[in-house]
């Protein structure tokens, strides 16, 4: 049984294009999709972490109507992988609130597109998880990227996905996708041809 595995998308602090450090906009996509992966690859919860009250004004009218029975009677997939969103002002809040629900404090593992001195692959994050109980909190960044002092603060930085070339900007919601893939789907390098 791997250990407990979380999600949490930041919208501040994070980079625009210039490297201003801003709050992003959330996005419907990213609400719907991330919900959705996370649901699949059995994340315990995904949170949507910020602080701006407009923005979650929004993001909780969106989860109303789909936890609500109109909602639920247009598509239960939908509201099934909104049972596991939560939101939070700040990542320091996800990390006490899985602490509280866990009774560990878990690993905090930032990602990034860019490459960080410190960085832990994911074979041995993976096999973290498979050999031990500590949950691991995956945070994913908004615009341009978490800011440096965050993704240096927390336990792990993860290396970025490399695709063919040099082009290297995947959407935050291919990217969760991609790795939630690689650490907690299926092994399909140690299936057996049949």
């Amino acid at each position: 049984m791997s250990a407990p595995l979380y999600v949490g998308l930041v919208h501040y602090p994070v980079y625009d294009k210039n490297f201003n450090i801003v709050a992003t906009a959330v996005t419907n996509y990213d609400l719907h999709d991330i919900s959705r992966t996370s649901k699949t690859f059995g994340v315990r919860k995904y949170f949507l972490i910020h602080h701006v009250a407009g923005q979650l004004d929004m993001i909780h009218k969106i989860l109303s109507f789909w936890r609500s029975k109109v909602g639920r009677n247009y598509n239960a997939y939908r509201t099934e992988a909104f049972d596991i969103v939560e939101t939070q002002p700040s990542v320091e809040r996800v990390i006490e609130k899985i602490t509280e629900t866990e009774g560990v404090r878990p690993y905090v593992v930032t990602t990034d597109a860019r490459t960080y001195a410190n960085t832990v692959s994911y074979k041995e994050l993976r096999l973290k998880r498979e050999c031990g109980n500590r949950p691991v909190l995956l945070l994913f960044g908004t615009g341009y990227g978490m800011t440096r002092d965050m993704m240096e603060q927390f336990d792990f930085i993860l290396e970025p996905i490399h695709g063919t070339g040099e082009y290297n900007h995947l959407s935050v919601r291919s990217a969760v996708a991609v790795i939630l893939d690689r650490l907690a789907g299926e092994a399909w390098w140690q299936q057996r041809r049949q």
